[in-house]
């Protein structure tokens, strides 16, 4: 009664993992064509209780697979010129700062428009910030120039930078919505202008691969039903095994 009952755990955990799985693969295809996107991938582990831990043999019955968690990749998504002005892209490490209603917000997607109150802001009408925390505001009928740096100009004047930040650690940003992250002023620190520059008239795509992503996507599928069937096995012999002992 024990293997069976062990047979049934352990399907189940693997699919409440696999189900976790393809809801984060199902989100990465769903944004692969939104910018500046980060993919989401997981790492597994497994769950011993305290049962097995202090078991003689082993207690491989209670050695059950997991998603401990997951994290974010945050690698450089390829660069596409749009001829926009206000299309803006970074190239290497970095953040742009958007003032959203919960709060200031970091992002990597440039999209950027002038608002109906002549601020430059996101395509979710966030402001984006300049680096004392304040909005930007252009004419919508002059010509706009971003350096390298960031420097915001119009009719060859500075009007602004945009403040770009780094995270100390890349395990204190938490995702916000669609290509937004959450981080306390505490864990930013400036971008690395060095390392880093502002591209004008450019957008930088989500990282998903999509074509690999699927691939996942139908290996994750087959093993869930797999489980699914494992799953129906252990259900019967649970039942079967009720069967006989009412027999008796």
């Amino acid at each position: 009664m024990a293997v069976m009952d062990s047979l049934t755990a352990a399907a189940s955990s693997g699919l409440r993992s696999r189900l976790e799985t393809l809801d984060l693969l199902a989100n990465n295809i769903a944004n692969s064509g939104s910018p500046g996107f980060k993919a989401d991938k997981e790492f597994y582990n497994i769950y011993l209780s305290a049962e097995a831990a202090d078991s003689t043999d082993g207690g491989i019955g209670a050695v059950l697979p997991v998603v401990e968690g997951q994290w974010t990749d945050l690698s450089q998504g390829v660069l596409n010129p749009t001829a926009n002005p206000f299309d803006l892209a970074l190239s290497g490490r970095g953040f742009f700062v958007a003032s959203s209603p919960s709060g200031p917000l970091l992002t990597r997607g440039g999209t950027f428009r002038i608002s109906s109150r002549g601020n430059l802001e996101t395509q979710e009408g966030f402001a984006v910030q300049d680096r004392n925390g304040k909005n930007i505001p252009l004419d919508n009928a002059v010509a706009v120039e971003v350096t390298n740096e960031g420097m915001v100009r119009q009719n060859g004047q500075d009007v602004a930078q945009l403040d770009l930040v780094d995270a100390k650690s890349d395990s204190s940003l938490r995702k916000h919505g669609l290509n937004y992250f959450e981080l306390s002023v505490s864990d930013r620190k400036p971008a690395d202008l060095g390392q880093m520059t502002v591209q004008q008239g450019k957008t930088e795509t989500s990282n998903v691969q999509p074509a690999e992503s699927a691939v996942r996507l139908i290996s994750v599928s087959r093993q869930f039903e797999m489980l699914q069937h494992a799953l129906t096995i252990g259900g019967d012999m649970n039942q079967k095994a009720v069967e006989e002992v009412a027999k008796v």
